[in-house]
């Protein structure tokens, strides 16, 4: 009949926080530095980027409110192809728009339309409180997207950011305390050597 070894459970110690003869008190520094700086960096960069996915939402709902759309019509025949090199290019041209406000005021001013748009032509342009012409907010998922994306960066950027800080911390510690057993060195030293008859 063939029997099973007994199986044994390894016991998992912090050995930083237990009692140990050969433990010192900067051992525990250590140890509570080390779990602070992760605990830290994860709800920090946790809370640093839930609160730059709401300031970047914020700011996506305060530009909507400052722009409104208006339909305007085209002035000219737009051009059928765009000006390159003109950096960013999303395919559209400049043209000149006119529109009417809500007080009846007629205004004029240059917009990204269509190529190729006859002149007549219906299009919606965005314009702000002083009645120029600006680009387009960023709505609904979009700016949902892009707010989450701020977050996303933020959060690790700031996680690390606190990680460094304690990693410079841990390792003054460490240098204070090889400086420590130095110096404990100089004095036991010798005295070991005279112990093991000069060959220690």
């Amino acid at each position: 009949m063939n029997r099973t070894p007994p199986t044994t459970v390894a016991q998992v110690r912090l050995w930083r926080w237990r009692r140990n003869p050969l433990r010192r008190h900067s051992d525990v520094v250590e140890a509570w530095i080390v779990l602070a700086t992760w605990v830290l960096a994860v709800l920090g960069g946790a809370v640093a980027g839930l609160l730059a996915a709401q300031t970047a939402g914020a700011a996506f709902a305060a530009r909507q409110a400052q722009v409104h759309a208006v339909s305007a019509v085209l002035t000219d025949s737009a051009a059928r192809t765009p000006t390159s090199g003109s950096g960013y290019d999303d395919g559209r041209v400049w043209a000149t728009v006119r529109w009417t406000d809500g007080h009846g005021a007629v205004h004029t001013d240059r917009a990204k339309v269509l190529p190729g748009a006859p002149a007549g032509s219906q299009v919606t342009v965005w314009t702000n409180r002083d009645d120029h012409v600006v680009s387009a907010p960023v709505t609904g998922a979009a700016a949902d997207l892009q707010a989450a994306l701020t977050g996303a960066l933020v959060a690790p950027s700031a996680g690390a950011v606190v990680w460094g800080a304690g990693w410079v911390v841990r390792n003054r510690m460490i240098k204070r305390r090889m400086a420590e057993w130095d110096e404990e060195w100089k004095q036991i030293g010798p005295r070991w050597g005279n112990l093991s008859g000069g060959r220690g």
